[in-house]
């Protein structure tokens, strides 16, 4: 195994630095730089010095042992002064000692993974917190980082062992004469975790926007003002807006934080019939994202009927509400008028759904747990025809176990590492 550094806090000119060295060489590494030897475990103030004894900085040295460290390998950390040329200073003289090389994007998270100091479902949750970029995103990341999606699959894994275990006994004593019947407490046992697969299953879909974020559509007939309206909401000029019918051709998008929630706002081609054909392109798409959003602001008069349908949680506002005498319901880019309520409307329609969210964030997680919840209910249906059938009904058990191990990274996984592994820095 190599022994692997880099740089663990970001890049560029900071008041600290942190250097990372994971493997079975990282104590030797680290008392070569300090000109002695570290502590098993600890923290020291040391200088640090390259092979002709030149000092390159003061640091702050902490060191720990396998498995009791973030890549369950031994572990020496360098905080040093947050400068460039330090930071070069000692990568380059880390560099030129034998037995060591630089890590690779996700490597010491990667170690963790296969050391076991994280299941594959943190080492997501890691990576979410990483991207994270509100308040409920970081949230939802720190649930699955702590471990909350492992103790689930774990709780559920548990319960699945013991139904096939009861069924394999029940089988393995098939010429005897078996005093209990399993069938309730083996039906109750998969209950049981259907319906704790069923919630998650259900929140995934929330979860996930919450990871990538929320989409609103603001649609509406051409020039009522939807440019307008997603400038003062963004606070700056993301649109081009003009009195000439079909400027906006293609979907332009902003990204916020509303209320801790990431919101991606949509502003799209005015709906009309058209025979400009790159308009009519722009048109289409622009239904199609605003039946997709989660959300829709439509921007239309009263009798207004516009291609795509209301749903739960739309809003509907009349649009220019500057030039009119009654601004009730209207709303208006240009003045301002409306903005704090359509914001607050947006804000509490989301922060309601985004209550549904599970602990499961992928389309992976939803995958997995499909997948053990067809085994379940394939292996409840064949319970009920007897006895004579329980091995395949304990086979079918096995495959729910086996999809819960793919969950949490224990089976089947290994397709997905490099490409999971591949957005995370060097320092991870």
């Amino acid at each position: 195994m190599d022994t692997i550094f880099a740089l663990a806090s970001a890049q560029g000119k900071a008041g600290v630095a942190v250097i990372r060295i994971s493997g079975p060489m990282a104590h030797e590494a680290g008392a070569q730089l300090c000109g002695g030897v570290l502590p098993a475990r600890g923290k020291s103030l040391r200088i640090l010095q390259d092979d002709s004894g030149e000092r390159l900085d003061e640091a702050l040295v902490l060191s720990f042992t396998a498995p009791k460290s973030f890549t369950g390998e031994d572990t020496v950390e360098f905080q040093v002064h947050g400068s460039t040329a330090v930071v070069t200073a000692v990568l380059e003289n880390l560099g030129r000692l034998t037995g060591l090389r630089m890590a690779d994007p996700g490597e010491f998270t990667r170690r963790a993974l296969e050391n076991g100091n994280l299941d594959l479902a943190q080492v997501e949750g890691l990576a979410d917190l990483i991207d994270a970029e509100t308040e409920a995103q970081r949230k939802q990341a720190q649930v699955v980082l702590a471990g909350g999606l492992g103790k689930l699959a774990e709780t559920w894994r548990t319960n699945l062992i013991r139904a096939a275990s009861l069924i394999e006994v029940t089988i393995d004593f098939a010429d005897e004469e078996v005093p209990v019947d399993v069938t309730p407490e083996v039906s109750a046992l998969l209950s049981e975790v259907q319906a704790g697969l069923e919630r998650e299953t259900d929140g995934v879909k929330i979860a996930e926007r919450i990871r990538s974020g929320f989409e609103v559509a603001i649609i509406g007939a051409p020039n009522v003002g939807k440019s307008t309206l997603l400038n003062a909401l963004a606070g700056r000029e993301a649109a081009i807006t003009s009195e000439f019918a079909g400027t906006t051709r293609d979907i332009i998008e902003v990204r916020m934080d509303l209320a801790g929630l990431p919101v991606t706002l949509l502003d799209t081609a005015g709906l009309r019939d058209t025979d400009d054909h790159v308009e009519g392109i722009g048109i289409a798409l622009a239904r199609k994202r605003a039946e997709d959003a989660d959300m829709r602001v439509f921007l239309a008069e009263d009798g207004d009927i516009l291609d795509v349908e209301m749903e739960n949680g739309d809003i509907r506002l009349r649009p220019k509400a500057d030039l009119r005498e009654n601004a009730a319901d209207a709303i208006s880019g240009r003045s301002g008028q409306g903005i704090d309520k359509l914001v607050e409307h947006i804000s509490s329609v989301l922060q309601k759904r985004s209550t549904q969210a599970g602990i499961a964030t992928r389309a992976r997680h939803r995958d997995a747990m499909l997948s053990a919840l067809v085994s379940l209910a394939e292996a409840q249906v064949i319970l009920s025809r007897g006895s004579e059938f329980y091995d395949i009904a304990a086979e079918e058990m096995r495959s729910a176990i086996r999809a819960l191990e793919t969950l949490v990274g224990r089976i089947g996984v290994e397709n997905l590492l490099d490409e999971i592994f591949s957005s995370f820095c060097l320092g991870k």
